[in-house]
């Protein structure tokens, strides 16, 4: 058996274009994989086309069968090749933050299409990176590799399970951007009683929670008080807990008065923007009368509803933005 050399190099190691004018014609396919991993806002921003260039699987689609149709004039001793179809498919893994791509190239001719369908996937891969960019430049492209062949002297098939370490090693390195979540979400009729934790509300822009008593056209729209807050209050021996101090959002995990007004974060899909910290209670309310105490006007927040959305206990609640907006 002769020694397996490099096609692309000849007798005196110089790169050379290889002659396949006396190789049969003959249908050929290759699929090809790329995996870009994102944080957890951007798949939510991603997922409600509201990233800031718009629809980018969309356009990342139409780059990756631009860009295979174009590779050899990327790849310089490619063969130009008439493709006679390319596909590029998207699988969106929510809980793993990443998007899976694959690229399908086929032709009749002489050669093979790996490098169509690897440059394909590879310009998606990319083009996704420079939609999604102004929100998140910690994404990680990586596990490009080529899936399957088919036509030629032999086929290929990849089996995946050799390129787990990759994938695990991909999804380790990235971390998400959530800094607290949701513990519960309040709502009352009225001002100045407690609220009832429901399962889910509506916040609509400029508004606050539907059927909230303290939503309307004015700043403090939306309530949020940290669990901590409340800890403080039972460690006092008060049996209180969520919605008590008449708190729409009931947080954990994140110091709510660090947050200087025009802040902006984001709870679930919604985007709020801090408008006043605590508040001065001239009277007291039913709440205090009721609880012994009232936490809310000295470790209490408020804001205003910039993009609605449905908010339920457990969503991510992520810091966009400190200090007042541009």
């Amino acid at each position: 058996m002769s020694e397996a050399r490099l096609s692309h190099v000849d007798e005196r190691g110089e790169a050379r274009m290889v002659d396949v004018g006396g190789k049969a014609v003959t249908r050929r396919m290759a699929r090809a994989g790329a995996r870009v991993t994102v944080a957890a806002r951007t798949m939510r921003l991603l997922r409600e086309q509201a990233l800031p260039k718009g629809d980018v699987l969309a356009v990342a689609r139409i780059a990756g069968i631009m860009a295979a149709k174009r590779t050899s004039e990327l790849i310089p001793l490619c063969h130009p090749l008439p493709l006679t179809q390319v596909e590029i498919e998207f699988r969106v893994l929510v809980e793993e933050s990443a998007i899976e791509i694959e690229c399908t190239s086929r032709t009749e001719g002489r050669t093979g299409v790996e490098m169509e369908a690897l440059t394909g996937v590879s310009v998606a891969a990319l083009t996704i990176y420079d939609m999604a960019k102004a929100v998140d430049r910690g994404m990680v492209i990586g596990d490009i590799r080529l899936l399957e062949k088919t036509g030629g002297k032999e086929d290929y098939v990849r089996i995946e399970a050799e390129s787990g370490e990759i994938e695990a090693q991909s999804q380790t390195e990235h971390t998400t951007e959530a800094d607290a979540r949701v513990l519960s979400v309040n709502v009352s009729p009225g001002k100045g009683e407690r609220k009832k934790p429901v399962e889910r509300a509506t916040l609509r822009e400029e508004h606050g929670i539907e059927a909230d008593g303290h939503a309307g056209s004015w700043h403090r729209q939306v309530s949020l008080l940290a669990q901590e807050s409340i800890d403080k209050m039972v460690a006092k021996g008060l049996d209180v807990g969520p919605g008590d101090f008449a708190e729409n959002l009931t947080t954990l995990g994140i110091d709510l008065l660090s947050l200087p007004v025009g802040s902006r974060i984001e709870a679930g899909p919604a985007l709020l923007e801090i408008t006043q910290l605590g508040k001065v209670c001239h009277d007291r309310c039913a709440i205090y009368y009721q609880a012994g105490d009232c936490v809310m006007p000295r470790e209490g927040i408020f804001a205003r509803v910039i993009r609605g959305g449905d908010v339920s206990a457990g969503d991510a609640i992520v810091v966009v933005s400190r200090g007042a907006a541009e």
